[in-house]
């Protein structure tokens, strides 16, 4: 259940419709971590600027990679907003989504690259409490990816812990941008 309703378009500043008419226009309805945002129009310019940011820079790795570990996190802390709008950014990226039934046997599935089943474990490692990072995963992901890509998968991971845990405490759930096309989190 939202614990904190969005702010109703006709409610919404003048800088806020815009970042509401970008939603919609981008991803076909206004997203509600953003319309929850929208009480803090100065925070919710702060975090779309970070947000476009970030998606410009973060080009170092296959977006296969960067898109699972981003997804892992949100099945792991159990937000099913963030599964059902990572999912729909898989797909829009023309990524196999069917494959996102099988993340929790990633270690073993066949579905998964060596260098997708580093990236999904890193994730694990960052995101369980206390992290369990280990050196020789820095490592051996260094080897693989370099520091620009280790660099970037780990604000990857960071950043998803942070938007995973702002909808998850605030009750947002799956918004219905996929229809059973990944595994569902309660």
């Amino acid at each position: 259940m939202q614990l904190i309703p969005g702010v109703p378009a006709k409610a919404a500043n003048p800088l806020v419709k815009l970042f509401y008419w970008y939603s919609k226009r981008r991803y076909g309805a206004v997203l509600d971590p953003l319309a929850v945002m929208a009480h803090h129009p100065r925070l919710l310019t702060a975090a779309g600027m970070a947000e476009a940011g970030v998606e410009k820079a973060a080009t170092a790795l296959p977006a296969s990679v960067r898109e699972l570990a981003v997804y892992r996190v949100a099945t792991r802390l159990g937000c099913s907003w963030c599964v059902d709008f990572g999912t729909m950014l898989q797909r829009n990226e023309g990524l196999d989504v069917d494959r996102l039934k099988e993340i929790d046997d990633y270690a073993t599935s066949d579905k998964f690259t060596e260098v997708e089943r580093l990236a999904i474990a890193y994730a694990d490692a960052m995101t369980a409490e206390p992290m369990e990072v280990t050196e020789e995963q820095v490592a051996e992901l260094d080897r693989r990816l370099g520091h620009r890509g280790v660099v970037e998968l780990t604000y990857m991971i960071s950043v998803e812990n942070q938007r995973t845990r702002f909808n998850h405490a605030l009750g947002l759930t799956a918004q219905g941008f996929t229809s059973g096309e990944a595994c569902r989190v309660p």
